[in-house]
């Protein structure tokens, strides 16, 4: 990926200077956040959710110290590479159809962080909280992606950030609300079939990014495709549930299997029309 040289986005936190954060917030203590990323890992249910379930509800994040990420930090500057590219396209595709992108922040936070939606923490991977429209990643989250899930590569680093920049879009599009007000009428396998078609929906948003992204700067080199591909294949709900040692559960899928992410990201990609995304309209997605 071609990102050396390129404009990086300023809506970056950093708050690793202030280390992991306490979980006061309102109240968790460790032994509930235990039992969130259990459940989460096991259930397939983001343990972000569950620890705003368990909490009572979503409260107002504490002040968290943070500045603009250094400029010899080769990492941190990638992200902020792929950030403002991400702004470049939405806010082209939105001007296109009339409307104007408002940009997501994007923190970077190292174990624990408090957020909109409740106590972040970095064993739950990348996540977006539409609460403060904020994409929170710890960036160690990489290594895992590349030594543990078998998905190394810039490009399968730049898709994690697009995938969760998609649900800032669908968070825009009034489609994260639509979705999560129809919690309390459906059953948790009902609602988490429903989370699968905004997880794919997100995947596809990743793909139409990917396709503006090398059709306007030409971003993407040789490989690229390939390493975001593998990414979403290794990340899906299935391979997630064989890694763990336990039995596949399609019922306690709530991102889609690995065919599912690789087929909607390819479609993103190859239309480049965030109109193509809808996976609602499917049958079976």
């Amino acid at each position: 990926m071609k990102w050396e040289g390129r404009r990086a986005s300023r809506n970056v936190e950093d708050r690793r200077a202030s280390g992991g954060m306490p979980l006061g917030g309102r109240g968790l203590g460790l032994g509930t956040v235990a039992v969130a990323l259990v459940l989460g890992w096991v259930l397939g249910i983001n343990p972000l959710t569950l620890l705003g379930m368990l909490d009572g509800g979503m409260g107002a994040p504490q002040e968290v110290p943070s500045s603009a990420p250094p400029a010899d930090d080769t990492m941190a500057q990638f992200v902020a590479v792929v950030l403002a590219d991400t702004e470049d396209t939405w806010q082209e595709l939105f001007a296109r159809s009339g409307a104007t992108y408002r940009e997501p922040r994007l923190v970077l936070f190292r174990g624990s962080t408090p957020t909109a939606c409740g106590q972040g923490q970095a064993a739950m991977g990348p996540f977006y909280c539409p609460a403060d429209e904020r994409v929170y990643i710890d960036l160690s989250f990489y290594e895992t992606l590349k030594h543990k899930l078998g998905a190394p590569g810039d490009f399968a680093q730049a898709y994690v950030i697009a995938h969760e920049v998609g649900h800032h879009v669908q968070k825009l599009l009034g489609l994260t609300e639509k979705v999560h007000s129809m919690r309390s009428r459906l059953s948790q396998v009902e609602y988490n079939a429903l989370s699968v078609r905004l997880e794919l929906q997100a995947d596809c948003f990743s793909g139409v990014w990917a396709h503006h992204a090398d059709r306007a700067r030409q971003l993407l080199e040789q490989g690229d495709i390939e390493e975001a591909l593998n990414a979403a294949a290794q990340i899906g709900d299935d391979n997630l549930q064989r890694r763990a040692g336990g039995t596949v559960v399609p019922e306690s899928f709530t991102h889609g299997t690995g065919e599912q992410r690789v087929a909607w990201f390819r479609r993103g990609l190859e239309s480049g029309s965030f109109q193509q995304c809808n996976t609602f309209e499917v049958r079976a997605p």
